[in-house]
């Protein structure tokens, strides 16, 4: 999530979640999600077999968390 494959050895504040509050965060060995107070559901990680939520045409990687489209907030 930080824009590189570095491995994090210690929690680090993510950029891309200034000026958001994230509510609630999963995270796993290939892909993490995040939930924020708007609403919106963000993913990144490993994106093969459509597992962060982007759709069958986009299984790439996320280096940055990228909101998924399918789960944003009505307007």
């Amino acid at each position: 999530g930080h824009g590189d494959e570095q491995n994090q050895l210690l929690p680090k504040k993510l950029e891309a979640f200034t000026g958001q509050r994230v509510v609630a965060v999963s995270a796993g060995a290939r892909h993490c999600i995040a939930l924020t107070t708007d609403g919106a559901v963000l993913t990144w990680g490993k994106g093969e077999d459509a597992c962060l939520g982007h759709g069958e045409e986009d299984l790439s990687n996320q280096l940055l968390p990228k909101k998924v489209e399918a789960w944003a907030p009505a307007a």
